[in-house]
């Protein structure tokens, strides 16, 4: 049991998340994994899942200094997820992905600003981007687990985006509003550089957001 849930059930979940994933477009082939958290360990993405391979019994449960079983090797990025488990103790899964407007803003090394209120709804009034470093390495792992301290995403200099949630559907749905938030800004960016919102108006988000509790359904 993981927090009250059958193990069973969260390996069918992220199974089901992992294909909605590729098939609304955030990831193709095998590149990105999803994670959730399982008691002490994590269960996670077998290295070199596609949508049409993965199943219930390739996911594999990996402790968060990286021992597992099996045949079947977790995702070479689970020092990613592990380093953001032990950071946030909120974090109930973790998703990965590199989506094409994500890869565009962080391959320039850039934040995703805050041109439009919805930037908000991941914590803060920008998203930040942390300096490339090799898939798979401590240091990767280190420099998002820290980005995430008060934002629920981030994005990975040239290479992709990853969010963590407070469930799987949670931090899938944070991934599409990320990806979403960036071509969005691409676009405006054609018509010059957007606007952003000023404190006020940030401080006037945060409160209206707050009282409302905007954004708890993304």
């Amino acid at each position: 049991m993981a927090n009250g849930t059958d193990e069973t059930i969260l390996r069918e979940q992220l199974v089901e998340q992992y294909k909605h994933v590729e098939r609304i477009g955030l990831n193709e082939l095998s590149s990105g994994n999803l994670s959730v958290r399982f008691g002490d360990n994590m269960l996670i993405s077998p290295n070199g899942a596609k949508a049409e391979n993965i199943a219930v019994d390739t996911v594999v449960e990996v402790s968060l200094d990286g021992e597992w079983q099996g045949d079947r090797k977790p995702s070479s990025e689970w020092r990613m997820h592990a380093a953001i488990y032990r950071r946030h103790e909120e974090a109930q899964a973790v998703v990965h992905t590199h989506s094409d407007h994500c890869v565009a803003l962080a391959s320039n090394l850039m934040a995703l600003p805050g041109f439009h209120y919805l930037v908000g709804t991941f914590g803060g009034n920008d998203v930040p981007c942390v300096p490339y470093s090799t898939f798979g390495t401590q240091r990767l792992a280190d420099d998002a687990a820290e980005a995430l301290t008060d934002r629920t995403a981030c994005l990975l200099g040239n290479h992709g985006m990853i969010a963590r949630g407070q469930n799987l559907k949670n931090a899938v749905n944070m991934s599409q509003r990320l990806e979403i938030m960036c071509r969005q800004y691409l676009l405006a960016r054609q018509f010059g550089e957007p606007a952003r919102l000023t404190d006020a108006e940030w401080d006037e988000f945060f409160e209206r957001a707050r009282r409302n509790r905007y954004g708890r359904e993304i």
